[in-house]
């Protein structure tokens, strides 16, 4: 069966078939790097990395995309305020992206273009653009003519006339029409800039994705996404220029990620409830946040509160502890024997159900649950008397697998200071010297350094509280 995904362009649940069988060619729109990302910034970094990885799970060969804008008005504000270069700010913050991401299990991109980096070609596009007479010089700025071309509001569903302008299509007397946008804005004293032949300035927001996914993915991509809010105005503009420009379709298939509440209010700077990664990641495990961001289908709205991120801790917990009983059990595991197939088969099941699950328009909350029926089998099995290696390696194995689709990971490797392993020494000592009032002294002393023991038939295991 097919991935079924839910196409924006369409509003419908559509087969996915890519342009070239078994590739496919993905863009994703980046942060503006003008601080750290904020909790809305994660989602489509978390979404839309666990989609490409289960695109490579099923056996395609993905191309993935994601830009970086490194050159905006929030960055110059934010470079004017500091009293520091462009670049400078778009460094630091590039790298502050990379740690934070990575922290929540985002591979990087096959490619991470930067505007900077791709000024001639975002020239070359408005250039042609021009020539083709989509788009006008005024004053050194250069706008699109929106409504020259005809299949404008396709992907927002809006008729032109109905239009109203959006938040940074700006009105201004240099346009022709209201409803122009910008591709390239004359430079402002004390502005960085690049020379062009319009004269000194920098891109518009929308012309750099349609001319860095030309020049990395070509004319027509498989896959284009990012936010729901950039739906309009952002990747209406980028149809409009991209499919003026070479008369093709720009994108198969546009994705969208829903909204993040906090509190059940609308995240903002001016009610006091913007949430940055940077700081969750330091007071949170940053797999929870992942394993939370992927609880809920991705379009649809997701609320975050300190509580709710708890309650996520402690299911995804269960998960893992359920993994951490097989792994123990497994020395104490016997051969396998015939009655253990049915076992087997029901372990195989599991990878079919969440298959189903995600190939139904990548629904990581539906593959969660079939983690959880998962967990729920091999705690039944940890019940039986006799256990197999086989069934025990079927088992982690699987978790293993499902979990790095999810891009979630199942076992960390966490070091004991000394400090603590001499303790855990000393008390598994005390026990076998039946010292029980040691033994509890030095239990209640490592809870205080929250560390939790469990004293299993097969020794003491232990975890972080």
């Amino acid at each position: 069966m097919a991935i079924q995904l839910y196409n924006t362009l369409t509003r419908k649940k559509e087969a996915f078939v890519p342009l070239e069988e078994g590739k496919v060619k993905m863009y994703v729109c980046g942060p503006t790097v003008y601080n750290y990302i904020h909790i809305g910034n994660a989602r489509p970094a978390i979404v839309f990395d666990t989609v490409r990885r289960y695109l490579e799970y099923r056996g395609y060969d993905v191309k993935y995309v994601s830009n970086f804008t490194d050159v905006d008005d929030k960055l110059i504000r934010a470079a004017n305020q500091l009293g520091e270069e462009v670049p400078t700010i778009a460094d630091r913050f590039i790298n502050a992206y990379y740690e934070d991401v990575t922290a929540l299990g985002c591979q990087k991109a096959d490619v991470h273009p930067r505007v900077m980096e791709n000024m001639d070609i975002i020239i070359d596009f408005i250039s042609q653009l021009i020539d083709k007479g989509f788009a006008y010089e005024s004053a050194g700025d250069v706008y699109f003519r929106t409504r020259k071309f005809d299949d404008y509001g396709k992907l927002s569903h809006q008729s032109i006339d109905d239009l109203q302008v959006g938040a940074r299509i700006e009105v201004g007397d240099r346009k022709q029409d209201d409803l122009d946008f910008a591709l390239w804005k004359a430079a402002k004293e004390g502005e960085i800039f690049w020379e062009s032949p319009w004269g000194l300035g920098r891109p518009g927001w929308h012309i750099e994705c349609s001319a860095m996914a030309k020049k990395y993915l070509g004319e027509t991509i498989d896959i284009h996404a990012g936010g729901q809010d950039l739906t309009f105005p952002h990747h209406e503009n980028e149809i409009a220029q991209s499919e003026a420009l070479s008369g093709k379709l720009f994108s198969r298939y546009w994705m969208h990620n829903g909204y993040i509440n906090i509190d059940n209010e609308k995240m903002s700077k001016s009610l006091g409830n913007f949430v940055l990664v940077h700081d969750i990641i330091k007071m949170h495990d940053p797999q929870v946040l992942r394993f939370f961001m992927l609880s809920v289908h991705y379009r649809n709205p997701i609320n975050y509160n300190e509580e709710l991120l708890e309650s996520t801790r402690a299911a995804f917990e269960r998960l893992t502890t359920s993994y951490q009983n097989l792994k123990h059990r497994k020395e104490a595991s016997t051969d396998l024997t015939d009655n253990n197939q049915e076992w087997l088969d029901k372990i195989s099941a599991s990878k079919e159900q969440f298959i189903e699950a995600m190939d139904d328009d990548f629904n990581t909350a539906k593959a969660i649950s079939v983690l959880f029926d998962l967990s729920k089998l091999a705690n039944y099995y940890l019940l039986e008397k006799n256990t197999a290696v086989a069934v025990i390696d079927a088992f982690t194995k699987q978790f293993e697998d499902l979990f790095h689709v999810l891009g979630l990971t199942i076992e960390k490797e966490e070091m004991l200071d000394e400090e603590i392993d001499a303790l855990i020494e000393k008390r598994i000592q005390a026990r076998k010297d039946r010292n029980f009032q040691l033994s509890d002294q030095i239990r209640d002393q490592l809870k205080e350094m929250n560390i939790i023991l469990e004293d299993t038939p097969q020794g003491t295991r232990w975890k972080r509280g």
